[in-house]
């Protein structure tokens, strides 16, 4: 299973990424003419942030529509995977990445390809879902899956580590890990439950028969409103945010 994203759909449902985003920025710190990398740049509303520092930002995203928001925008993206980056060794000042790695499949590929472009005491600042992060709604959405004969769709959509299995790995690819927390996040869902799962489970949904999808959204709904969705109808995502500062 891979994610699909629409980009229209994405700027609806999950605007608070990057309306949330204040602190790992705080933790990056960009300044004028420093070149950042900046992996799973979405639709690059994040990456002009970053821009408005002076700094010289590329971003890279899996997803072509994406990158294709990007350009719009006026960002300099590219498509590439974050285990495979197109850049010679050393070439960036920083690296960046919100809300993004949880989606990257190899992990160990990645943190390789992230020391080898940064330069010598280069930092790499990120923020993704951590331990414990929509703990709920993947619940909800595999016994969902599970009731209409999908078992097992849900498993491995996803990786949230916890801050010391994290440290590890980072330190295991040559970074120094400066700060690493885990920050609990509960985050309203202004459009509501069923459109964060059609945009962040698009891929698993879509590969369901069509009569199912909308089956498995009402029957998640309905398991997670007596946990997520308030007496006026308002949703809360249960989410959980790792963030670290690490250098070469």
């Amino acid at each position: 299973m891979s994610q699909n994203w629409d980009p229209e759909a994405y700027a609806r449902a999950g605007a608070f990424v990057h309306g949330l985003a204040g602190g790992v920025l705080e933790w990056l710190d960009p300044h004028a003419d420093e070149r950042i990398l900046d992996i799973g740049c979405g639709d690059g509303q994040l990456t002009l942030r970053i821009a408005a520092a002076g700094a010289k930002v590329t971003g890279v995203d899996s997803s072509p529509r994406m990158v294709a928001a990007a350009r719009e925008r006026g960002v300099h993206a590219e498509e590439a995977k974050a285990e495979k980056l197109p850049f010679q060794e050393g070439g960036f000042d920083a690296v960046f990445s919100n809300a993004a790695l949880h989606w990257v499949r190899d992990h160990d590929a990645m943190l390789g390809e992230a020391h080898r472009v940064l330069k010598p005491g280069g930092r790499f600042v990120a923020e993704f879902g951590g331990h414990g992060n929509i703990a709920a709604i993947v619940v909800a959405f595999a016994a969902a899956l599970e009731k209409h004969g999908f078992a097992g769709r849900e498993e491995n959509v996803n990786y949230y580590p916890t801050p010391a299995a994290y440290r590890r790995r980072l330190e295991q690819h040559g970074f120094n890990v400066e700060q690493i927390e885990l920050i609990p996040r509960p985050t309203a869902l202004e459009t509501g439950m069923a459109e964060w799962l059609r945009t962040f489970r698009r891929g698993v949904l879509e590969e369901l028969p069509e009569p199912a999808r909308e089956a498995v959204v009402q029957d998640t709904e309905a398991l997670l409103a007596p946990a997520l969705r308030d007496e006026e109808g308002k949703w809360t995502a249960d989410y959980v945010r790792l963030r670290f500062r690490a250098t070469r």
